[in-house]
């Protein structure tokens, strides 16, 4: 009995479900059959109404008028619904408060935009307005510290200016210790000595001893300090001096790294490098060769360099500071004035020699086989439109004139002529 109330239950359900299939696949079948229609009698009612249009435009048709009303019957069932929809009240204020909201959203991003602008460029220039007020301010602080700084200079010139004119009264007073003129005047340089070397300190303990004392004392106290005056400058001096040797030593030293560690340099023979270096500029044809062949025979060490000595030590030479470079060109420069007045007065004093040249040339000292290479490496270093070419010649070749190698030379033209 139980088992055929379950059969007889469970075939219903499996009815039921059928049921519900079927209908659920005709109802589907129904909205497609009513869009389907829907669509159809849309393009219908679009297609008559057209026809309408333009069937109305044509007034001498008997069905004009006829078709003039059906299209405005159609027309207006059409727009019946958006006469309804744009009439409603409701929906008027409806868009005119979305219109509105969207209207005030926009003006307030604008507005925030605006503002937002407005604080960056405020910020902007407060920021520049500070920067120009800082540098007005260390400006000004720098001004007001060089207007210090330029006072006290001038308040300690002029200290200075007075306690000198204090010491050169004092002692013209005390006739400068000294009843012989020759003294006096000795004494006038070393007071002088003292008003260029002392500080307004010094000065003024100087002036301050001067004062109360006796000439005697003020002639002991002027000494005193002339005398710590000299040994400064001593001191100074061989500080220097001891300076330009070390300097001297490591510019031997890094020669003798470059090959040259056999020969030594004098303080001679660094003059004649610098001088034959300024003789022979760069440009000229085998000029390290020059150089070295100009020493070999100039110098009076009897050592003999090569282009590759000369070289390393012109380039050891340029890594000297200036001040060294200045102190070994200027006693370059003094012996080389030095020897020219020598060899003028040897020259003029000179005995004309016994041979004989080709007709025109000089009564002088023979031209030797170095002077003839000199000259003619000279001829090719300072071409026809060098300014003051002949002098610069002659400076060339030691021991001779501008007027004994313009000879030589208008007399090798003549040889090579003939």
């Amino acid at each position: 009995m139980n088992l055929d109330h379950e059969l007889s239950v469970t075939g219903s359900n499996q009815s039921v479900d059928e049921h519900r299939d079927e209908r659920r696949w005709i109802e589907k079948q129904n909205r497609a059959a009513r869009a389907q229609r829907k669509k159809e009698e849309m393009n219908r009612i679009r297609t008559l109404v057209g026809h309408v249009t333009v069937t109305s435009s044509h007034p001498g048709t008997g069905s004009c008028r006829v078709h003039r009303a059906q299209a405005t019957e159609l027309q207006g069932a059409l727009g019946s619904e958006d006469n309804a929809y744009s009439s409603d009240p409701r929906i008027k204020k409806f868009k005119e408060e979305e219109k509105a909201r969207k209207e005030a959203e926009k003006k307030a991003k604008a507005d925030a935009r605006r503002k937002e602008q407005e604080e960056k460029e405020k910020l902007r220039q407060a920021e520049l307005e500070a920067a120009r007020l800082a540098k007005e301010k260390e400006e000004e602080e720098a001004r007001q510290q060089a207007l210090v700084l330029k006072k006290e200079k001038e308040i300690q010139k002029k200290a200075i200016k007075k306690e000198r004119q204090r010491l050169r009264t004092t002692c013209k007073n005390w006739n400068y210790f000294s009843e012989n003129e020759a003294d006096s005047v000795k004494m006038m340089e070393d007071v002088e000595k003292l008003c260029d070397r002392l500080e307004l300190i010094s000065l003024q303990s100087l002036n301050e001893a001067l004062s109360g004392s006796s000439k005697e004392e003020s002639k002991s106290a002027v000494e005193k300090q002339i005398a710590e005056v000299n040994a400064q400058i001593k001191r100074e001096k061989e500080q220097e001096e001891a300076r330009m040797r070390q300097s001297t030593r490591g510019a031997e030293q890094s020669s003798s790294g470059g090959g040259g560690s056999s020969k030594s340099w004098s303080e001679d023979d660094l003059q004649l490098l610098i001088k034959a270096v300024n003789l022979f500029p760069a440009g000229t044809n085998a000029r390290w060769e020059v150089i070295a062949n100009y020493m070999n025979l100039h110098s009076v060490s009897g050592i003999k360099r090569t282009a590759k000595d000369v070289i390393n030590k012109a380039k050891s030479l340029q890594k000297l500071d200036p001040q060294q470079k200045d102190d070994i060109n200027k006693k370059a420069f003094d012996k080389f004035k030095k020897e020219h007045k020598v060899v003028a007065q040897s020259v003029d004093n000179a005995i004309p020699s016994e041979r004989f040249e080709a007709p025109g040339a000089d009564s002088s000292t023979p031209w030797t086989t170095e002077e003839q290479k000199l000259l003619e490496q000279a001829l090719k270093t300072f071409p026809v439109n060098t300014p003051e070419r002949w002098e610069k010649i002659a400076d060339a070749v030691p021991g001779r004139s501008k007027k004994d190698c313009m000879k030589r030379y208008k007399v090798r033209c003549q040889l090579h002529n003939e």
